[in-house]
């Protein structure tokens, strides 16, 4: 069996062992978030490009490239896909790895999941009303949590506080 076979076999199992249905699993982890079941192909006739190949394709934006990494006002971070809070600007620091970055968040706007992708495990997070994913956290953040959820910038939009937060989308 050569590594390629292997690798691809062993993605496999992982991917039909580890990574079962999303939004049944944020659901059941967030009860008072009621899912949102949309088909893909009507975020992506909502959304950037950018925005759907992070939130629904689970890419990666370039590091560095979030007008949102220097944003300083006090506010909320929203969901750029179904416009529910996830963050308040408070909790939000420099980290300097180039995305906005996190200590904590609101309750029940995440769900968590393992993330094998790279071959070892990481916390994925995502939406929990869309299910669209944000970024992957981390235990190298700063008190009072010590953890740091790594955003990706096109997966959020920022409402100043002193704008009204936008209806959720249906």
């Amino acid at each position: 069996m050569n590594r390629r076979l292997f690798l691809a076999g062993a993605s496999g199992l992982l991917a039909a062992g580890y990574l079962p249905s999303l939004i049944p699993a944020i659901a059941k982890e967030n009860a008072a978030v009621t899912p949102l079941a949309k088909p893909h192909s009507e975020w992506k006739a909502l959304l950037p490009a950018a925005s759907y190949n992070v939130l629904f394709e689970e890419a990666t934006e370039r590091a560095g490239t979030s007008p949102l990494n220097n944003e300083k006002r006090a506010g909320t971070y929203i969901c750029a896909a179904c416009f529910l809070p996830l963050f308040d600007s408070a909790t939000k620091f420099e980290s300097g790895t180039g995305w906005p970055s996190f200590f904590n968040y609101l309750p029940a706007s995440l769900g968590m999941k393992k993330d094998f992708k790279l071959i070892w495990p990481r916390t994925e997070y995502h939406c929990a009303r869309c299910g669209g994913h944000q970024g992957h956290v981390f235990d190298d953040g700063p008190k009072p949590t010590g953890l740091r959820y790594c955003n990706n910038g096109v997966a959020l939009r920022f409402i100043p506080k002193e704008e009204k937060l936008p209806e959720l989308r249906t």
